[in-house]
């Protein structure tokens, strides 16, 4: 993933390390993309929820990206693993994709490794965002 330094809400950073810790020692999840979100959790910036940007990703935003290896659009809502659904659109933090997008913002390209090589996505939109419609509670 890239190196650019990301912007959460404490509320999110509350939530994902509530996950996080009672997940540690679960075989139900890819503990790399564990490690990953934890990472990102580590060096984010933390932003008071009525005061990050409208265009920043955050749980429970939905979202316009671009695969830009194969030129194709998707629109994902992301969301914590219980409510993730890929058919309805729902993509869980703990996935790659989720963890690559998280704290991100519209415009910026995110890179990260798969097992078949690099992955690059660009965030072209962000449609819904919890903070920015006064949601605070999702």
């Amino acid at each position: 993933m890239n190196e650019k330094i990301t912007c959460m809400t404490e509320f999110d950073i509350n939530r994902l390390e509530s996950f996080l810790a009672g997940v540690k020692k679960s075989y139900r999840y890819n503990h790399n993309v564990l490690e990953r979100l934890q990472e990102e959790i580590g060096r984010c910036l933390v932003v008071d929820a009525r005061e990050i940007s409208p265009d920043v990703v955050t749980l429970n935003s939905c979202v316009r990206l671009r695969d830009l290896d194969k030129d194709q659009e998707m629109i994902l809502t992301l969301v914590l693993p219980g409510t993730a659904n890929l058919e309805d659109g729902r993509i869980s933090v703990a996935s790659p994709i989720g963890t690559a997008m998280l704290g991100y913002a519209a415009g910026d390209t995110i890179e990260w490794q798969v097992p078949s090589g690099k992955k690059c996505i660009r965030i072209e939109e962000v449609l819904y965002q919890p903070e920015a419609a006064g949601d605070y509670h999702l």
